[in-house]
């Protein structure tokens, strides 16, 4: 049987070739881009700027100067943080360099300094990164499809230790939301010029990965270059119900955070940690998405307060991937059925022994 990644090379190796417009290849379902003309909406859930957006990006008065500061401090990082972030960080250099020479003035340069700000200052600091990729009101989604496939190949635990296939995977999220500026600004077929090279990258970081995966599978235990580990920890421990942050923390939570950061300090050669919130599937799915997202990141600064320095990405699934099944009519007893599926998953790659 095929391994899901296995799948994903073959399909990527594929393109597709239906003689139809431009934008209905793009499968966007963004109904402000399916209008166009005197009917067309000029709102701000049309990508209109609010006060907060230029609030965030009025201080980038000098685009080429903050992108060049940018590459700067990039360069001067230690050599082994050369990963999925700073490759993402350098990527959202590159495209804001590109829409900036092209004449872009819509916003979206601003936007990629401000991604490449955050990453690098992460990864300066050694702070907490999130993997996922935030909405931003220049970037409409495209090609929903290719989306999936991001994320398949980023859920696959092979890829925190395959450095190899983070690359690939990390420039083409980044030219997969390039394309969706296109499409914001109409031009659809700029933006289907831009997927021969997102697939080529997906399909990259797919074989790399299946390639770390049947190294380690290959090689003996005592060589393997890296073992994937993963605690899982109950929410309702460690948070108030519904609660995600800091001053929601319950005290059995705190203490057992403090045994996880005890225990990662003993580990010799750990490479990384990956943080992800879950929730059940009760409430609205926004909700709950920013709700796991939340629980992921508390966690992830309680563990460097407590001493842990490794680099630390952290997600929010909200109710994915639910390891328990419940069909009570009763809230009360759902809820308590639930309680599994409310859960925070730490996983880390150490070098084996």
């Amino acid at each position: 049987m095929k391994t899901p990644l296995t799948v994903l090379v073959c399909a990527l190796t594929l393109t597709a070739c239906a003689d139809h417009a431009a934008r209905a290849r793009l499968g966007i379902e963004d109904p402000t881009l399916l209008k166009s003309g005197l009917g067309a909406s000029q709102d701000e859930a049309a990508g209109a700027a609010n006060p907060q957006w230029v609030t965030t990006y009025a201080p980038v008065a000098n685009s080429g100067a903050a992108l060049a500061s940018l590459q700067a401090r990039l360069d001067r990082l230690q050599p082994d943080q050369n990963g999925y972030f700073r490759t993402k960080a350098e990527c959202w250099i590159n495209a804001g360099q590109q829409e900036r020479k092209a004449g872009d003035h819509w916003g979206f340069v601003e936007e990629a300094i401000g991604q490449a700000a955050v990453i690098t200052a992460g990864l300066e600091n050694g702070a907490p990164l999130s993997a996922a990729n935030p909405a931003l009101r220049t970037v409409s989604v495209v090609r929903p499809d290719l989306w999936k496939i991001v994320n398949t190949i980023k859920s696959d635990p092979v890829i925190a230790s395959c450095r190899e296939a983070q690359q690939p995977l990390a420039c083409a999220e980044v030219e997969l939301m390039q394309a969706g500026h296109d499409a914001w600004m109409r031009s659809f077929a700029r933006a289907e010029q831009r997927l021969p090279e997102v697939q080529d990258n997906l399909r990259k970081s797919a074989e790399s990965a299946l390639q770390c995966k049947q190294a380690a599978l290959a090689a003996p235990a005592a060589t393997r270059a890296a073992v994937s580990r993963a605690i899982t920890l109950r929410a309702d421990l460690l948070f108030r119900f519904d609660g995600g942050n800091e001053a929601a923390m319950l005290p059995a939570g705190r203490r057992e955070l403090d045994e996880v950061a005890r225990s990662l300090k003993t580990v010799a050669a750990l490479r990384g940690l990956r943080i992800t919130g879950y929730t059940d599937r009760l409430g609205e799915n926004a909700y709950n998405q920013s709700l796991s997202l939340q629980r992921a990141q508390t966690v992830a600064r309680y563990l460097r307060t407590r001493g842990v320095t490794s680099l630390i990405s952290v997600r929010g699934l909200a109710s994915a991937n639910p390891v328990a099944e419940c069909r009570q009519t009763r809230r009360d007893e759902l809820v308590r059925c639930l309680a599994p599926n409310r859960r925070v998953e730490i996983e880390f790659v150490v070098a084996a022994s």
